[in-house]
């Protein structure tokens, strides 16, 4: 089973700590889709489980548009409500001018850092594992990917390493974890709501067995 490798410099509104489920939110705030549907849905989960065992975190990130998916404007949208990018544009063409609803979980900044500053070993092996067969493959096979990991992760500008390191898909990713990282369910763009309850129900569920 893969784990969640979760990464972040600054806690930007308040505490998350891993409990025996948790639910990462990953968005950008250039991402309309973010603010049209996950930011609403995270918000109608967090208040159905916060008391039930589960801790949330919504994960900031970059994986394009460096200039606008940033700690700082990940900051005044928190204390301000302000809005950038196509996310502002979009919300503009709705006649409306700031985040329409409050933000009530713990958020926090993937931690962003340049090419140079990356431990490739750690990242390459991280990357690489994500793969279930990587541990019985030949050794060719493994220097092959490995290559490929490493040649791809010096094509990036920057690299937000929540983000790189689990290799996800795009904004808004939802992550369900244990309380040993391992990841139960991964879910991108748009997913119901009852689906997401069902799952979690289960495993409370089955926690108290």
């Amino acid at each position: 089973m893969n784990k969640i490798d979760l990464s972040y410099n600054k806690e930007i509104q308040g505490e998350f700590k891993i409990n025996k489920l948790n639910l990462v939110l990953v968005f950008q705030v250039n991402c309309p889709g973010c603010f049209t549907y996950a930011l609403p849905l995270y918000n109608k989960i967090y208040n159905a489980y916060k008391t039930k065992g589960v801790s949330f975190l919504a994960l900031s990130t970059a994986f394009e548009d460096y200039d606008k998916n940033t700690l700082i404007n990940t900051e005044n949208l928190v204390t301000q409500g302000t809005l950038i990018g196509e996310t502002k544009t979009y919300m503009n063409n709705q006649g409306i001018d700031k985040l329409p609803y409050t933000l009530d979980f713990p958020i926090a900044m993937d931690t962003i850092i340049d090419e140079n500053e990356l431990d490739y070993k750690k990242a390459i092996n991280t990357i690489c594992k994500l793969n279930p067969n990587y541990n019985i493959w030949p050794e060719f096979e493994k220097k092959s990917m490995a290559s490929k990991v490493e040649n791809y992760l010096k094509s990036l500008d920057k690299i937000a390493l929540s983000f790189t390191l689990n290799q996800l898909r795009g904004t808004p990713s939802f992550i369900l974890f244990n309380s040993e990282l391992e990841i139960l369910k991964e879910w991108f763009g748009h997913v119901d709501e009852e689906e997401i309850k069902q799952i979690i129900n289960k495993l409370i569920e089955n926690n108290k067995t």
